[in-house]
């Protein structure tokens, strides 16, 4: 979560007005759910999961063993089986 100053961001008449329910202390805004961003969206780890866990399948249908992928990929085989009997592929 980013702080920003609000005397920055905000007319001075709306940080006044702020200010009769508040002074000095932090406030969260929370996001309109329309623009609220699913985890991993903004910083791309979903897209990083999405290829990895395609790669892995990929590796384990071309006779790859899940011990190996496991080793490769640095998870353990009870990861790499979720990622490869997933059922929704």
């Amino acid at each position: 979560m980013k702080y920003m100053r609000v005397d920055r961001i905000l007319p001075d008449d709306l940080v006044k007005e702020i200010q009769k329910y508040i002074q000095g202390e932090y406030i969260y805004i929370p996001s309109v759910p329309e623009k609220k961003k699913r985890w991993g969206e903004k910083s791309k780890s979903r897209d990083y999961l999405k290829a990895r866990n395609a790669k892995i399948l990929n590796q384990y249908m071309g006779g790859q063993s899940i011990s190996n992928l496991a080793e490769e990929f640095f998870l353990s085989d009870s990861s790499i089986k979720k990622i490869v009997y997933k059922k929704d592929k």
